[in-house]
């Protein structure tokens, strides 16, 4: 059951009482992210830990999840907090299966506000924040118009917040369906530069927001 407690978990919680931000890196690995692409997308990933490791608030409440999508879809690490998680070194490779990606993604976030939720844990409003040089191949079909209109509704619900990169040679138009906000457009690969403002938009959301309580038990 998904509100069964566990007791690595009541002693996370008891550990740390502080309310969470559950943030997905939702990571393009395919074979056209090789070579500098993937060099930098790794850089980018170090930065973030490295930056967001210095705010000891953010380090409390700040929970990272890793998820890739080159070839097949790959959950690199489950929720951690920020002073537990390191960098993974990515491999690019594969075509591109965004939409099984998306909707693996909505699943895992499901899963912990799920744990939230047991444990009375308030949470912010959760990211997923979606990095791609290219436009859903590799999947079947209608998977990505699935992960649409999933994401739509979660967005309209306000049960998750979703940012979409556009590397260079993304497919600018299947993201502006996707994502409910206009795609951002990445210079060159200074994926240095994103994560660090990632990391400091996330250290601005738990100084600032008021986060949601944790939803009532099912009647």
């Amino acid at each position: 059951m998904a509100d069964t407690i566990r007791v690595d978990e009541a002693v996370e919680f008891a550990e740390n009482p502080e309310p969470r931000c559950p943030c997905v890196l939702l990571l393009d690995t395919s074979k056209s992210m090789r070579g500098e692409a993937i060099n930098a997308l790794n850089q980018g990933m170090l930065a973030f830990h490295d930056d967001l490791v210095k705010d000891a608030l953010a380090a409390r409440r700040v929970e990272v999840a890793t998820i890739t999508f080159g070839g097949d879809v790959k959950v690199i690490h489950d929720f951690l907090p920020v002073d537990a998680f390191s960098a993974p070194t990515l491999k690019a490779g594969g075509l591109t299966p965004m939409g099984t990606g998306i909707l693996t993604s909505l699943d895992l976030l499901e899963s912990r506000k799920s744990v939230y939720k047991a444990h009375g844990v308030p949470y912010y409003r959760p990211w997923i924040f979606m990095i791609t040089d290219g436009k859903p191949k590799g999947e079947p079909e209608g998977t990505i118009e699935n992960a649409v209109r999933r994401l739509h509704e979660a967005e309209g619900g306000k049960r998750v917040a979703f940012f979409s990169v556009a590397v260079k040679g993304a497919y600018i138009e299947k993201l502006r369906e996707i994502s409910v906000r206009p795609p951002v457009y990445l210079e060159g690969l200074n994926f240095v530069e994103l994560f660090v403002w990632l990391s400091r938009s996330t250290q601005q959301v738990v100084h600032s927001q008021v986060p949601l309580p944790p939803p009532s038990p099912e009647v």
